[in-house]
Formats: C-alpha cells, structure tokens, sequence
C-alpha cells in the first residue's frame, strides 16, 4: 500500500514538473563576459539576468516564467558556436539572444537557420540582417548606419577627405566596408585606409602613413575593443591636430578610462542611452532610455555601457513576441517578425519579413564628443 502511494506521488511530482516545464520560457543567451569584448558583454549579461528576474517577479510574460540560459563566449566564434549548439539541442531554448560580436553572429547563424531556433544578435555588422534571413533578427545599428550618421558630421563640418584605420575581426571589416560605400555615395573621399591586428599594441606606424597623406581633415576608426583606445593614444603622442571619429563600438566609459586624457574631443557615435538625460524631450526613447540608465547605475554601481541597452532591447522585444504569439521558437520568430512601434532603447523598431532590423536611426543614434572625460551631444 505504502508502495503504491509512494508511486502514485512521484507520478503527481513528475505530470507537475513536466507542468512547471512547459508554463517557462527558456531563453538562451550568448555573451563575451570575458575578453575581449568583455566591455560589450558584461553590461549584457548583467542586464539580462536582471531584467529576466524582475519581468518574473512581477508575473512573468502572459503567465509564463523566464528561465536565462546563459554562456561566456570570450568573443570567440568557435566557442559561441559550441554554445549555440548546447543552447540548441541539449538546453532546448525557445530563442536566443547575442552573440555579442559579429565574428562570433556570422558563425552561428547557419546553425540556427538550420534548427529553425529565433536569435537577436547584439552585434552591429550589415551583414546579420541583409540579406534577410529568416531566423535572425537584430535591434542594434549597423555599422552602415554608424556610418552614415559619423559622416553626416562630417559634412556638417566641411570635411570631405578623411583616412581610415579599421580593425581586422568581424567588425573591424564590416564597418571598413560599409563606410567605403557610404562615403563614395556621400561625397568623400578616402585619402588613405590602414588596418590593424587583433593582437597589435601600437599602431603608430599606420597613423604616422595618415599624417604623411596631404589633404587629410579628419581620421575614422572602425573597431571594437581596446584597439580604439590604442588608437587614440597613439594619435595624440602623434600630435594630429585634426578630428578622431571612432565606432559605436566603444560607446562606454569603459574606452574613456583606457584612453586617458587622449579621449578628450573624440567623436564616437552612439545609441542615446550613455547621455539620456541629456536627449530633448521631443526624442521617443528618452523615457525608456532614463529608465534603463538610472536602474542599471543603482543596481551595479557603474556607468551605463549602451551594450547592455542593447540585451535590454533584445528580452523586451522577445517577451512582446511571447505576448502577441505564443512561446513556441515558430511563433517567437513570428512574433519578432510582426514587431511594430517597439520603443527601445536603440530606437524605435518596426520590423517586416523583409527587414528584421526595423530601426529608426532619427531617434536611434547620436553624435557625442567627449569632454572632460564625460560625454556630451556633439555640435
């Protein structure tokens, strides 16, 4: 008898387990929370457990629990596309959120079209988004875009002849790439264009070639990482006297610290949220923008980085899809597909079956300067 009721409780505990199973969501995620790009993936990471912990305590989405399903790539392709794999056929998410890098995005892409598994890359390369693939989806701008907001300052400010130092991962290349064809559509010309390794640690060499180049009125540099930093220092002990654009890629205080005083007057591109409080009232992401940067800051003691807006973005944008569609990876990838008037903190988003970025860039990026070691909206 004893026997029986022993069976027939463990029989209860597993229908109810299977239960508590199905009511959650298993988001997985890939994030470089070490290396590298550990200034890109920290913030990430920080956000989504984060926001996954306080959308479950109040109730989670349309009833459903989220469960975060985490992995530390080191902005290592190979190891994202391990992780994915895990993510995918061991850990059996609904969706996937990152990779961090587009090195890392490019590799694991083929993977999850073939599972038919929804990701939100949070990297910046074209090529994530275009041409279309079914499963892919990102909310951060693309380097294209970056570019094309840095070079309307450019023209802005009478400079049509520029030098290129770009650097040479996934990035580094997609962006160089970009800003060649925006700057041939938009008039200006590419006097010199240098690169440099992951590994390098002055490149001197490369910016003493630029300030040999007659004519050149400004130096942008596409990269990630501490090579920018690098760059920078080297371009001041070099005594340039001429504008410094850098990349969204380094939207983070974290590139103000390692730079020093050689930061100081630096254009970088960015989303809006690094100087929130400083957006106009008329800019839609401003309330959700100030939201994000007063939690993140009170929570973990440090400056908002724009990455982690960037994961923020990304859950949201998965628990509205959860909401409107269902919580299968098919209706997930539905439901990102159909996202309409979604206000992040990288812009406003409207995605279609033949555009799975959807951002307006109008309220998306900003042109900042930094002074005094701070950021300000630049002139």
């Amino acid at each position: 008898m004893r026997k029986s009721i022993g069976i027939r409780w463990l029989t209860i505990l597993s229908f109810v387990f299977v239960w508590l199973q199905a009511d959650t969501v298993r988001i997985g995620a890939l994030v470089s929370a070490t290396g590298p790009a550990s200034f890109i993936g920290d913030p990430e990471l920080k956000t989504l457990r984060h926001y996954v912990q306080k959308i479950n305590d109040g109730g989670g989405v349309a009833g459903h629990k989220l469960e975060l399903v985490a992995y530390d790539t080191g902005a290592n392709p190979k190891k994202a596309l391990t992780f994915a794999k895990r993510l995918i056929y061991k850990d059996k998410v609904a969706a996937i959120i990152g990779p961090s890098t587009t090195g890392e995005t490019m590799a694991v892409m083929p993977l999850v079209q073939k599972a038919k598994i929804p990701m939100l890359s949070m990297a910046g390369g074209v090529p994530i988004v275009d041409p279309v693939k079914k499963w892919v989806f990102k909310i951060v701008a693309t380097d294209r875009m970056a570019c094309q907001k840095i070079m309307e300052h450019m023209k802005a400010h009478q400079i049509s002849k520029i030098a290129m130092l770009s650097g040479s991962g996934g990035f580094g290349k997609s962006m160089r790439k970009q800003c060649k064809m925006v700057a041939k559509d938009m008039g200006i010309d590419i006097l010199a264009d240098e690169t440099y390794g992951k590994k390098d640690t002055d490149m001197s060499a490369q910016l003493l070639k630029i300030k040999n180049t007659p004519g050149v009125q400004a130096v942008l540099n596409p990269g990630f990482g501490q090579g920018p930093a690098i760059v920078t220092k080297n371009f001041k002990r070099l005594g340039f006297t001429i504008p410094l654009y850098e990349s969204h890629g380094v939207a983070s205080k974290k590139y103000i610290q390692l730079a020093g005083d050689a930061a100081e007057g630096v254009y970088v591109v960015s989303p809006p949220v690094v100087v929130a409080s400083k957006l106009p009232d008329t800019n839609p992401v401003k309330k959700v923008c100030l939201a994000y940067k007063n939690e993140y800051e009170k929570t973990f003691h440090t400056p908002v980085a724009s990455f982690g807006g960037h994961a923020y973005d990304s859950l949201y944008a998965i628990a509205d899809a959860v909401k409107r569609k269902g919580t299968s990876p098919a209706a997930i990838r539905d439901g990102l597909e159909s996202l309409r008037n979604f206000v992040g903190i990288d812009g406003v988003v409207n995605m279609s079956p033949t555009d799975h970025l959807g951002l307006d860039t109008r309220s998306g990026l900003v042109m900042l300067q930094i002074r005094n070691s701070d950021w300000e909206l630049a002139e």
